[in-house]
């Protein structure tokens, strides 16, 4: 009988600490080089180690049925193959690194060949990403952000409940953790302006979010079924949607976002799969008013997957905790958003990447962006040492990361990181 790679009794041949974000329940998929030289290719996370994914197929114990996939840059190609191949790779992997199972345990050669420790690799963008939206899906953030900007007594608008509000953004600017990210330019109105100016942004944000990884295309002209939307996601990567506050406001009326979030979109470099998040699904809260019949779910579609958020600044060693929340919260489910993007007749593709919106919680501790921790800039944020924020300034260092906790393991996303650096 096939063993269940999400079985929570499994365990590698690899020593994996249980505090570990990738344990034998876990296998992320990604994209990494090593300091050999060799090209970046696909590889998946384990413990300490990276599982080179190349090596296994060009030895021939991984047949994915088309030759070269893991030596690509990128998971599209693999992606592309479709969820039966994902699942019998993934089943594939996990009786690999079992540890009872001596075929690659006990072979040295291969071992070494195909194990590359992280510290001895760089890791990648691991999708060419086709496509990038963002949604705005947290009840409590579009709360927030409707008090402080619209009406107190009424703050969400009156589709909001409706309909999961998106916009489409760059996926030009779609960039791993570790990349830096240049303080914007743009069009500024303070309020006691008569006319704008151009000038580095003064409210840079950052806003914490789950990305949603597309890994099958639908076709152009045709709607989808919940199960086949849950069928086309590939995984999930921790996103962090940097924002302007001052340009986006001054711009947004009345279109929407558009500079103030096209200048870098910062993901985690591992994607965990779906399967890998099945034990942690758990219903999201209740809609009131029951959706329209194409957006009503037959099951639980959120995740119970904590998030916490970590802002070191130039002048601090290390980061100081500023949010702590979790995926669960979300009003609106992935599910729904993709069905929702596809409902028009939209096409998806491949490595289209949706991003869930700013993730916050009820309690004060969970607010998912500083516009929402400062209030709008009215209650700076003490972070130690006397150091206060109320938005982002240069040097300043951001740090996200998520895990599901199971019963003596987690199955985690490691981090996504960015350093804010001057405008130009």
């Amino acid at each position: 009988m096939p063993i269940n790679p999400n079985d929570p009794t499994l365990r590698c041949f690899i020593p994996v600490d249980p505090a570990s974000d990738f344990p034998i329940q876990n296998l992320p998929y990604g994209v990494f080089s090593a300091k050999d030289g060799l090209a970046p290719r696909v590889g998946v996370a384990i413990g300490n180690y990276i599982l080179d994914l190349w090596e296994l197929e060009q030895d021939g114990r991984l047949d994915v049925g088309e030759l070269g996939v893991f030596a690509a840059p990128m998971l599209n190609p693999f992606m592309a193959l479709g969820p039966k191949v994902w699942s019998r790779t993934r089943a594939g992997i996990s009786e690999l690194l079992r540890h009872d199972n001596p075929e690659l345990r006990d072979n040295d050669t291969l071992r070494r060949r195909a194990l590359v420790p992280m510290a001895d690799a760089k890791l990648h963008l691991p999708i060419a990403v086709a496509g990038y939206t963002d949604f705005y899906s947290s009840k409590e953030h579009a709360t927030n952000v409707g008090t402080m900007f619209r009406d107190k007594s009424n703050p969400l608008l009156p589709n909001w409940l409706h309909i999961p509000i998106g916009y489409n953004g760059r996926s030009s600017t779609v960039v791993v953790s570790g990349t830096k990210v240049r303080r914007p330019r743009g069009q500024l109105k303070p309020p006691n302006a008569e006319l704008p100016s151009f000038s580095p942004c003064k409210r840079l944000d950052f806003e914490l979010e789950m990305g949603v990884v597309i890994g099958q295309p639908s076709p152009i002209g045709e709607m989808l079924s919940e199960s086949q939307a849950e069928d086309m996601i590939f995984g999930f990567v921790l996103l962090n949607d940097w924002s302007a506050r001052d340009i986006q406001q001054w711009e947004y009326v009345p279109l929407g976002p558009f500079q103030a979030k096209a200048f870098a979109t910062s993901i985690s470099p591992w994607i965990v799969t779906r399967e890998a998040l099945e034990p942690f699904r758990v219903h999201g809260p209740a809609q009131d008013p029951t959706p329209l019949p194409y957006l009503r779910q037959t099951q639980p579609n959120n995740y119970d997957l904590r998030l916490d958020v970590g802002l070191r600044p130039a002048q601090m060693n290390e980061p100081a905790g500023i949010c702590r929340t979790n995926f669960k919260y979300m009003y609106w489910s992935s599910v729904q958003q993709l069905v929702h993007h596809a409902s028009s007749g939209c096409a998806m593709n491949v490595a289209d990447l949706l991003g869930s919106g700013t993730i916050s919680g009820p309690e004060k501790h969970e607010r998912g962006s500083l516009l929402e921790i400062s209030w709008n800039g009215t209650e700076p944020v003490e972070l130690g040492n006397g150091i206060k924020r109320t938005f982002l300034e240069d040097g300043d260092s951001l740090v996200m990361r998520g895990w599901c906790q199971g019963d003596g393991y987690r199955v985690g996303f490691g981090e996504v990181e960015g350093t804010v650096v001057p405008a130009v």
